[in-house]
């Protein structure tokens, strides 16, 4: 049997960007090396897209089911029969629809242990809305599919890793949904995302202000002296290299986060605009905290050039990668665990 990951890609919305960039990515043979790619769509949509790429001949192999993949070929599971109207740039109801179907099939395999990690291309947060999906996006349906008490948005890059506090939601509500034990909570799952998915044996984490200048020492604001900071504090009691509050715009500004191994942001935009301007290209986005692993591209559904051939596909190929090495020093991780107290046990047996 191949040693291979099986690694499923959910392809997002059918008008957008997704199939595009999965289909540049497992062109490239040398994938096959490292894992066995399963796409959760439908062949004619995927014969869709690969002809707007000018040149490319990917086929891929169709099965019902992830134990049937063939490990040196891209696989796809049909997740519908019905022909699909593709209106390429077009916010519709039939993007959602579809992206939802893939996105429930890939999951279900997944939490069943069928297939070892999930990269998801891009969905509208607005479109995909229905029945069986009430979320803001990715990141709050997979908690709730893994009965995760606590998750954490990290968006990674090899030189930068920055999580947020407070996900999709209002920028109006952020204030109110901060608390010191929400800041400790995602502190701590940072601090052992980095030990376990990153090996980062003693990371050090900056924690941003929630104010301009944060706070001015309660002119601007009084969260980081009330808030933030007594979590930082019960994260250093803790043993967690928690420091801060920091202003975010000068801590982004003097390149100051590269003296840290990770950044916690208070609100989504604080955290992802500085990453995406630092790693666009390479940035992945990571959901710390569940049993499974999941990533995908930083980017969203690119309406603007579905179907043209501009899209890089650097992040989705980033989002690959990042999922297999995750799920490789996981597994090290618990190798060596188990290992140490497999020793442990036979070393107090002989006393």
């Amino acid at each position: 049997m191949s040693s291979k990951l099986k690694i499923g890609i959910s392809i997002g919305d059918v008008n957008g960007i997704g199939l595009e960039v999965i289909i540049k990515t497992l062109s490239d043979q040398k994938i096959f090396d490292y894992c066995t790619p399963i796409v959760y769509g439908h062949t004619k949509v995927a014969s869709f897209h690969r002809k707007s790429i000018p040149g490319n001949e990917l086929n891929f192999f169709v099965i019902n089911s992830p134990s049937q993949v063939q490990h040196n070929k891209a696989n796809l599971i049909n997740c519908w029969e019905e022909d699909v109207k593709i209106d390429l740039g077009e916010v519709n109801e039939t993007g959602g629809k579809y992206a939802f179907l893939s996105l429930q099939r890939a999951v279900d395999d997944l939490v069943a242990g069928e297939i070892d990690a999930l990269v998801t291309a891009p969905i509208n947060k607005d479109n995909i809305q229905r029945e069986d999906f009430r979320f803001p996006g990715h990141t709050e349906y997979l908690q709730e599919r893994a009965g995760a008490s606590e998750v954490l948005m990290f968006l990674v890059s090899d030189d930068l890793h920055v999580g947020v506090v407070t996900g999709h939601i209002p920028l109006a509500e952020v204030s109110k949904s901060i608390s010191s034990e929400k800041i400790l909570a995602k502190l701590k799952l940072m601090n052992e995302s980095l030990k376990k998915d990153f090996w980062i044996q003693k990371p050090r984490i900056a924690v941003l202000g929630l104010n301009p200048h944060a706070g001015d020492n309660g002119l601007i604001g009084n969260e980081e002296q009330e808030i933030i900071l007594p979590a930082i504090n019960d994260a250093r009691a803790a043993n967690i290299l928690a420091f801060g509050p920091y202003a975010a715009d000068g801590f982004f500004g003097n390149d100051s986060y590269k003296k840290f191994d990770a950044v916690l942001a208070m609100y989504h935009d604080q955290g992802l605009i500085p990453f995406k301007q630092i790693a666009f290209e390479s940035g992945v986005n990571y959901t710390a905290g569940l049993s499974f692993v999941r990533t995908s591209p930083d980017h969203g559904t690119a309406y603007d050039i579905a179907g043209k051939n501009e899209a890089s596909d650097e992040s989705f190929r980033e989002a690959l990668f990042a999922a297999i090495h995750i799920v490789k020093r996981r597994r090290e991780t618990a190798e060596l665990t188990e290992n140490t107290l497999v020793i442990t046990k036979l070393s107090r047996d002989r006393d």
